[in-house]
């Protein structure tokens, strides 16, 4: 069950679009539930003056991109980096867990595109990400099921709770 707030962002989302030759954009996805997000850019005094989504996706995705970037439109530059995933969720009042993986994407979305920013800032030229996310653990983590969150055994790809099949390259 979605909450309100929920709801709201979905059957209302606020900010989408597409910012013409932005000052940064982040783009991120998760190939197992179809989620893609963008997250595009305009900034002024190191602030994020203005900022835009486009998503495809479940409402939960969209939800969380419409949160984001009402969370990180007017703040500085490194406000907007101390948005966690967590942040979004609770903003939310939640998700459901079947669908926490989809905050995940609205933070990173964010960071990437701030990260794209200080980049052109810099003078250094990036590369257009490869529209394909690795599953990967750093020491001592757990594995989880995308769909339900259940622990998997490391290198499962086959979800026992659901019963649907995670990344094929599960790693």
């Amino acid at each position: 069950m979605y909450s309100e707030v929920v709801m709201d962002h979905f059957r209302k989302p606020r900010n989408v679009g597409v910012i013409e030759n932005p000052d940064g954009k982040g783009e991120v996805g998760n190939p197992i539930c179809g989620d893609m997000m963008t997250i595009y850019l305009k900034i002024a005094d190191e602030r994020i003056d203005d900022i835009k989504f486009q998503t495809f996706g479940c409402g939960a995705a969209i939800a969380v991109s419409s949160m984001l970037t009402e969370m990180a439109k007017g703040k500085s530059i490194e406000e907007a980096k101390k948005i966690t995933n967590s942040d979004v969720a609770a903003a939310l009042e939640g998700l459901p867990k079947n669908k926490l993986h989809c905050s995940n994407l609205g933070a990173d979305a964010l960071h990437a595109a701030i990260k794209d920013y200080e980049s052109k800032q810099s003078g250094i030229k990036t590369k257009e990400p490869k529209r394909r996310e690795i599953h990967e653990h750093k020491d001592g983590e757990k594995c989880y099921c995308p769909y339900c969150d259940a622990e998997l055994p490391e290198g499962t790809t086959y979800c026992k709770a659901c019963q649907l099949n995670t990344v094929e390259d599960h790693h």
